[in-house]
């Protein structure tokens, strides 16, 4: 995937990228030298620089001037040289305790978790409600109204509520409605689109009918896997040229679903990192998206993530989504899923999109 690098080839690039993530300037031979007090010369190092550029991992933007990271160079740095970084301790029990005083609300952790990435990496951020693989019908209420008219109210796996009104063919009483719902209740417990659609067979008028709505309800649910969307830090990649087009994509939620399916496989784990918008996406061919899937492997999941220039402290912002991640995966097992605690995700590892 990349052309091969020396060790002190490996070890220059390092500098030179978190240099210029530093200081935001060109990178010279003589300031690596300088300021990372290297045992070698500048005429060495500056050697060096000039086959990283030959080779496509930094740039010269002027005859005169230093070198700045390439995408390929971020890259590289991401996956090989990157290391393992964690949020300093006194952070991450900072975090923890705002999750533990925040009522146990799921829209409210999510809201929190977006505040949280936006502060810790200076840039923008957004998670996404956590949502079944499929969706699964959870609990359905049969109201009786007026004359034939019924309210329905269904409640999928995860907490989302459908409410519908019913117009039947004729009245009936609360009771036969009460009946109905709670024989689908009791056959379609925890059940998919595909699961339902096995059983109609054994249904009554009333009950079929029901169980069409509820398989519709299901199907939408299941094309619709990103419906909510938490942002924070919008501001913070407003004044930035190149970042400023990402506000697109933080904003329409078309284009944000795209680059979600594209980047997050139903086996993804750990924390990934785009860049340059992966050659897909012009609005962020300037940008680096980190992000991370949380929840419960396989059940229920959602996406944290923060968004931001490529000249951004990665170790950082890796960490902070590592972290929130595993936080919110912790408090969906334990907190708000009606079961054992299952397994949730690990995000310990680090991908980068190629």
């Amino acid at each position: 995937m990349f052309p091969p690098l020396t060790e002190r080839q490996e070890y220059i690039l390092s500098l030179v990228v978190q240099s210029h993530i530093t200081s935001g300037r060109p990178v010279g031979s003589k300031t690596l030298v300088d300021e990372f007090e290297l045992d070698v010369s500048s005429a060495t190092v500056r050697n060096e620089m000039a086959l990283l550029s030959d080779l496509g991992y930094v740039v010269q933007l002027h005859t005169s001037a230093g070198r700045v990271p390439t995408v390929m160079g971020y890259r590289y740095f991401v996956q090989k040289l990157l290391g393992e970084f964690r949020l300093p301790y006194h952070e991450q029990q900072m975090i923890s305790h705002q999750f533990h005083q925040a009522r146990l609300d799921l829209s409210q952790w999510m809201q929190l978790a977006a505040a949280i990435l936006a502060r810790a990496s200076h840039g923008a951020s957004f998670v996404t409600a956590p949502h079944p693989h499929p969706n699964r019908f959870k609990h359905i209420q049969l109201i009786s109204t007026q004359g034939r008219l019924v309210l329905m109210i269904m409640v999928l796996f995860g907490g989302s509520v459908k409410q519908q009104m019913l117009t039947l063919a004729e009245p009936l009483s609360q009771t036969q409605l009460s009946t109905a719902a709670s024989r689908l209740n009791m056959l379609f417990e925890n059940a998919h689109h595909d699961d339902i659609a096995g059983r109609l067979h054994v249904l009554d008028t009333l009950e079929h009918e029901i169980a069409r709505l509820v398989m519709d309800s299901l199907r939408r649910a299941d094309e619709r896997p990103f419906a909510n969307i938490y942002r924070d830090g919008l501001v913070n990649i407003l004044d930035d040229e190149g970042t400023r087009p990402a506000v697109r994509v933080l904003e329409e939620r078309t284009l944000l679903a795209n680059v979600l399916h594209e980047t997050q496989t139903a086996d993804m784990r750990g924390v990934q990192v785009v860049i340059g918008g992966d050659g897909r996406w012009e609005e962020l061919k300037d940008c680096t998206i980190i992000l991370s899937r949380y929840g419960v492997m396989e059940q229920f999941t959602g996406t944290v993530a923060v968004i931001g220039p490529m000249r951004m402290p990665y170790g950082r912002n890796v960490a902070a989504v590592r972290y929130v991640a595993g936080l919110m995966s912790n408090f969906l097992g334990e907190y708000y899923l009606e079961a054992p605690r299952p397994e949730t995700i690990d995000n310990d590892e680090v991908d980068i999109s190629e």
